[in-house]
């Protein structure tokens, strides 16, 4: 999900274009749980279950560090028990062993890169209710003690990177404000700012990655527009510069608790989700101009509220 190395040429700024990872890890999630994971190809391609490892658990987020590693991160057991343990992937995209968390332990969190080769993690639920700390996670894969939480505490939301190496933290939900289109951005030194008024359609359980090289899109998840919530599968795009557009009419099937990651260097894919009906194992694929695709036939065991990053 996050940019691993400059390229020569330039963006219609007349700045350095960049470029992100080529491959992707889709991981963990509830069926169970589960400590499946999948990788994505550099083409989007999603491959078939690999033998999980590290404790099963839904509700977690992931990003990439270091410039062409992941985490996954944090996360709920069986309904009871709020984790903070972390799980490294490789720059080959193999996870490994659980490692002793840091920092509270929660569920329904969100995580992105950010400074090009660092990552966050932020938000969430431990209960009784919604927090708002961050923790940061070093180049190397270390994560650091809580830093005091910055915005309004909700669960639910995603993250995803922008600017090639700043990060936006989008919509979610909390018991005070309900379901949220705010926005909180993140400096290249991991600094969550204050909120930004929300835009688009409220909503929460949706999934974000970045695309283009140095853009993000929210998209997908549960809205509550009307009082008569619903799965939806809208997108917004994020600008290079943190800006988040209106509602652009959704492509594929409806669904809630997905998640996303970038591929092939500047494109995107949305996979997994619980639809009206069933947990499914369905992937849309986002072009490097933020375009979503129609429905790619699933790969993998279904699941719902899974995490997924970039490797290189």
């Amino acid at each position: 999900m996050s940019f691993g190395y400059q390229v020569l040429g330039f963006g219609g700024s007349g700045t350095a274009a960049s470029t992100g990872n080529d491959n992707g890890i889709f991981g963990y999630g509830y069926t169970g749980p589960s400590n499946t994971t999948n990788l994505v190809s550099n083409v989007g391609v999603v491959g078939t279950d690999v033998t999980g490892v590290g404790t099963a658990r839904g509700s977690l987020a992931a990003t990439q560090y270091g410039g062409d590693k992941g985490i996954f991160g944090y996360g709920n057991f069986a309904g009871s028990a709020f984790l903070s343990m972390t799980n490294l992937v490789t720059n080959v995209g193999v996870v490994g062993t659980d490692v002793t968390g840091v920092g509270t332990g929660r569920q329904a969190l969100a995580a992105c890169s950010y400074g090009t080769d660092k990552g966050i993690f932020a938000y969430g639920n431990r209960s009784p209710g919604v927090v708002g700390m961050s923790n940061l996670v070093s180049n190397v894969g270390v994560v650091g003690t809580d830093v005091t939480g910055v915005g309004t505490s909700r669960e639910q939301l995603a993250a995803c990177e922008y600017g090639d190496d700043k990060a936006i933290f989008g919509y979610g939900f909390s018991a005070a404000v309900g379901y949220s289109a705010l926005s909180n951005l993140v400096s290249n030194a991991g600094v969550i700012a204050t909120d930004t008024a929300g835009v688009g359609s409220v909503k929460k359980l949706l999934g974000s990655c970045s695309y283009g090289g140095d853009k993000g899109v929210f998209g997908y998840g549960y809205s509550d527009t009307s009082g008569s919530p619903a799965n939806v599968s809208m997108t917004n795009l994020v600008s290079n510069v943190g800006v988040i557009g209106t509602d652009v009419t959704g492509v594929g099937t409806v669904r809630r608790e997905i998640c996303a990651t970038e591929y092939g260097g500047d494109k995107g894919i949305f996979g997994y989700g619980h639809d009206n009906s069933a947990v499914t194992n369905i992937t849309n694929l986002i072009s490097n101009v933020g375009v979503s695709s129609t429905d790619v036939t699933g790969v993998g065991t279904a699941r719902r509220a899974l995490a997924a990053c970039s490797y290189n």
